[in-house]
């Protein structure tokens, strides 16, 4: 019951309506706490129906992390809202939970481990603090390796590719390491191995390689990376690992290409991080970071509390988080097995096929993604004289469907892709109605005049800056004529 003040009257009335009442008169507050309240029926409605003008998730084309779960599992993480994951005291079983996760993950990537030994690793709010957390590792190890031998160690540097995710622009500004980016260039968008084995020095704390990159979803070859960065060391000395950024492909790898050497079969890879929250398949919010061995997590990094009830050690970069990504993770690994995963990479993998053909039949696309790695589609028009891929994104949210686009990185920038991210929720059926509604927006645009060159567009720019300020000069004289015209008329003068 939502009740409401009479127009006329300072007496309250009830309306079975919040449409019917006054909080729908009112603009939403933006920058200021409201001074009254207001019904929770009232703030529900008002709320929901302004998210209505957001996307819709599940045609988030753009996206990799996971938009749809069973409703048992919502349950579970709907239960578990109220629970603060790092109260382990007080929350032992989710705290086991989580290990059960580690160890689970752990011998996915063929970790090194004993029939009863634990895996060392930790969960994260996503991939980009499991990056951090293992960039701070690998620092801290070189650091002590070099005050041991008596050397600098103030300069430390990360070399990766050009293609990396922004979060290790971030690690490499806020923890002060140097990055090295291997360039790309057009046709070959990852890092090349020999071009990162040759940039590493002995202040290079790690080499990092990614198993699916975000541009379009192609494996780094790790195992290419490992033998040249092994053959380095034996010449220098130096013992230079690799880091596997794994946030896309982990859950890919293991289940489509179990043959592939990109994990802990490696000797040189000491840690890998993966995002539960894309092909793990649970909501936002939940990342994991495994290590090889305890001997690659330097004990001064894991801090030790009892404020909460008992010793419990920690290493993350925030404190408090929600327990329900982490129950929501093991409900899939235990719901699915190998087996359930197997059979939705294999289905993703197929839709991102039909997708392709689909978008080869048109003749309008080269296509850049490859067919190993993370199912998705990356392309781009075969001629963009007359119109851009960024046009065909723009036209395309008319359907609903957001697909970006985007260029890439140095010194590939000149070539522009749209990228469309195959999910566990994406069937056969959107496929097909995405290169129908594809094929639609191509023949609107080619109805429509040609896009002006961007030189001319500059030029278009500079012409109507001019004419605004023709416009403006004019204005100006006529509104001094008037104000000399109406002077005399004061003045009696005709």
């Amino acid at each position: 019951m939502v009740l409401s003040h009479g127009v006329g009257g300072g007496s309250d009335e009830s309306v079975h309506s919040t449409f019917a009442s006054r909080y729908v008169r009112a603009s939403l507050p933006r920058f200021r706490m409201p001074e009254q309240s207001i019904p929770k029926e009232a703030a529900y409605q008002i709320i929901n129906d302004e998210l209505m003008l957001d996307g819709n998730p599940r045609l988030n084309l753009a996206s990799f992390v996971t938009t749809w779960m069973e409703p048992e599992c919502d349950k579970l993480i709907q239960a578990s809202l109220n629970k603060n994951y790092v109260d382990m005291d007080e929350y032992p079983v989710t705290t086991e939970l989580q290990n059960r996760c580690v160890n689970m993950i752990a011998h996915l990537f063929n970790a090194p481990l004993g029939d009863s030994e634990t895996a060392v690793g930790v969960g994260t709010v996503g991939s980009s603090e499991a990056i951090m957390l293992a960039g701070l590792a690998f620092k801290r190890r070189w650091q002590n390796k070099m005050r041991a031998a008596g050397k600098p160690c103030d300069k430390p540097n990360i070399v990766t590719g050009a293609n990396v995710q922004v979060c290790w622009e971030k690690f490499a500004r806020y923890f002060e390491v140097e990055l090295k980016e291997v360039k790309l260039s057009e046709g070959y968008y990852v890092m090349d191995p020999h071009k990162a084995v040759d940039m590493v020095d002995e202040n290079t704390i790690c080499v990092a390689a990614i198993l699916g990159s975000t541009l379009n979803g192609e494996f780094e070859d790790v195992k290419l990376l490992n033998d040249l960065l092994t053959q380095k060391n034996a010449e220098t000395g130096w013992d230079t690992p690799i880091h596997v950024d794994a946030a896309s492909g982990g859950f890919i790898a293991p289940f489509l290409y179990p043959e592939l050497e990109w994990d802990f079969r490696l000797p040189l890879v000491k840690s890998i991080n993966v995002s539960g929250h894309k092909y793990g398949l649970v909501y936002a919010g939940i990342g994991w970071c495994i290590w090889r061995s305890k001997e690659d997590l330097p004990e001064e990094l894991i801090f030790h509390i009892n404020y909460l009830g008992a010793d419990q050690p920690t290493f993350t970069l925030n404190f408090s988080k929600g327990s329900s990504q982490v129950i929501a993770q093991y409900y899939q690994l235990i719901r699915l097995g190998f087996e359930g995963y197997k059979n939705i990479m294999e289905n993703c993998q197929e839709n991102a096929m039909v997708l392709k053909q689909g978008l080869e039949k048109t003749g309008r696309f080269n296509i850049v993604s490859k067919d190993t790695g993370v199912p998705l589609v990356a392309f781009s028009l075969k001629d963009s004289s007359r119109h851009n891929e960024f046009e065909i994104s723009d036209f395309l949210r008319r359907f609903g469907w957001i697909v970006p686009a985007y260029t890439m990185p140095p010194d590939a920038q000149h070539v522009t892709v749209l990228r469309v991210v195959i999910r566990e929720d994406f069937s056969r059926t959107f496929a097909e109605r995405l290169v129908l509604d594809i094929e639609k927006v191509l023949h609107e645009l080619d109805a429509l005049p040609a896009r002006a060159p961007s030189g001319d567009l500059a030029a278009l720019a500079a012409a109507e800056a001019s004419q605004r300020e023709m416009d403006k000069q004019r204005e100006v004289i006529s509104l001094w004529k008037r104000a000399v015209l109406a002077k005399k008329k004061i003045n009696g003068v005709c």
